[in-house]
């Protein structure tokens, strides 16, 4: 007698295809979730948001039916339901993802976090994954609103489209900006400290999106045609995009242990940016005619990005740990430890400059200052190399292990900037010259840089030779800074 068989039940089949998807999904994304879905801000500002909502869509239909002429009223509603979503996803969201992040240190519940076995990397995923779903929930409920206000004319789909998607890109922008503040202060005083900026960041952030949606939303038929949007919006999103990803690195980094590898993620979200932003922005300055504006634009702002974040990555500790000095070579740029840090700041600002001058040098239009202009963006990275080496200088070069602390050699470098910058103006006015004299202020790194890019009746107010004097001064600083963060490494690395 021959037995039939049985085929598996399609349910059963399901269920363990449902297993397998759940246990790949980030299991912190369905707690955060839960638990998000159930406080009593969600449900408020859920609540409130449809209120508003709601009274607006019923205001829209009773002057669609009393208004002969109704033909551009879509475009103010649709901006006043995203005004509404706005309140949420630019201010609620990104410091609801603060706070959840904070009181998990604050409680002291992190370590419990740690112990699962996730690591820093998945548990900071996970919850600026969850905090986007309940942005995405947000969305939905004003999503058909946003289609009724289109659908009231006076607003084109392109606008539509392109306003929502910079809304969405600064929305995780500023949602990877609290996640990444949450993890800055270990103290009380700085956590406060750190609160109150938070708050201050995301009210100005607010005004600015809902700002730049209104003026594009009245302009953006016109803005569309325009042939340098496209290069503009690209640029806008890339540097979202690529800070956003350096911050997320950034709170991974301050998250981990120190047996761990920590620094690898921000120095190689920090060369991935410096690479995008170098070829994105070759690409600009081609599509744009090689205008010397944009090389000029690109060079002053990349030196300024660069030397704020290089300030972070070159004030590492000293040292690391055993396991990971035995494989750490003279190029492991992206090892922890202040030395690389500083070599890996010093490597990308020369290399930055050096590269706009060459584009700007390279221009198609040719202007009066364009030779001052070249020796500003020359001068400018060589301005941070300066003071940065100086503050390392004075930090790590005492014995005392209080100043060489991260947090004081930026205080020492603020400080010296803010002191550079006003005592020469000062002692020319005392010897009674000029306040922007070429030679007293030639190491001031603001009226420097000005000197540099002024241009005159007879000529560039500055010098090649006086730029060749700055440039030894900041090589002979920059290699007695990396023979201090040498030696104290190799101090901290005896037994």
């Amino acid at each position: 007698m021959q037995t039939a068989e049985v085929a598996p039940a399609p349910v059963a089949v399901t269920s363990s295809r449902w297993e397998q998807w759940s246990d790949r999904v980030n299991p912190l994304v369905i707690k955060e979730i839960r638990q998000g879905l159930r406080t009593r801000v969600f449900w408020v500002c859920f609540g409130l948001m449809l209120m508003a909502c709601t009274l607006l869509a019923l205001l829209a239909y009773v002057q669609s039916q009393d208004a002969r002429d109704f033909s551009r009223a879509g475009r103010d509603f649709f901006l006043a339901f995203f005004c509404c979503l706005s309140v949420v996803h630019f201010f609620v969201i990104p410091y609801t993802a603060y706070r959840s992040l904070a009181r998990e240190r604050e409680e002291e519940t992190w370590v419990l976090l740690v112990l699962t076995g996730l690591g820093a990397r998945r548990i900071l995923r996970g919850k600026v994954s969850s905090f986007l779903v309940q942005a995405a929930l947000y969305a939905s409920a004003v999503g058909p609103f946003l289609l009724f206000s289109y659908y009231l004319n006076g607003i084109s789909l392109p606008s539509v489209l392109v306003v929502l998607g910079l809304g969405g890109a600064w929305l995780v922008f500023l949602t990877l900006v609290s996640v990444c503040a949450a993890t800055l202060a270990d103290g009380r005083m700085g956590r406060a400290l750190v609160h109150f900026m938070l708050l201050a960041v995301l009210v100005v952030a607010l005004g600015q999106g809902v700002g730049i949606s209104f003026m594009f939303g009245h302009s953006g038929d016109r803005v569309l045609r325009d042939d340098d949007f496209g290069l503009g919006l690209a640029t806008a999103l890339m540097v979202m995009l690529t800070h956003g990803w350096l911050l997320f690195e950034t709170a991974v980094a301050r998250l981990s242990l120190p047996t761990e590898n920590y620094s690898r993620g921000p120095r190689l979200a920090w060369g991935a940016q410096w690479l995008l932003g170098l070829v994105g922005g070759g690409a600009v300055w081609w599509f744009a005619g090689r205008s010397h504006a944009v090389a000029e634009a690109f060079g002053v702002a990349g030196a300024l990005q660069l030397g704020v974040v290089g300030l972070f990555v070159a004030t590492d500790v000293d040292g690391q740990a055993r396991p990971l000095r035995a494989a750490t070579r003279p190029w492991s740029l992206l090892r922890p430890g202040a030395v690389r840090g500083f070599r890996l700041t010093v490597l990308l600002l020369v290399l930055w400059g050096a590269a706009w001058v060459v584009l700007q040098s390279q221009s198609g239009m040719v202007t009066y200052n364009a030779e001052s202009m070249r020796m500003a963006m020359a001068a400018l990275p060589l301005y941070g190399l300066l003071y940065l080496s100086g503050a390392l200088l004075m930090g790590r070069l005492p014995r005392s292990n209080r100043a060489a602390s991260p947090v004081a050699v930026r205080v020492l470098f603020a400080l010296a900037v803010v002191l550079g910058s006003a005592l020469p103006p000062l002692l020319a006015l005392l010897v009674g010259v000029d306040a922007d004299d070429p030679l007293i202020n030639l190491l001031n790194p603001l009226v420097g840089t000005v000197n540099f890019g002024t241009q005159t009746s007879g000529g560039p107010k500055m010098t090649w030779g006086l730029l060749q004097f700055l440039m030894g001064v900041t090589f002979l600083a920059v290699f007695a800074a990396d023979r201090v963060l040498v030696e104290r490494e190799r101090q901290a690395h005896q037994p």
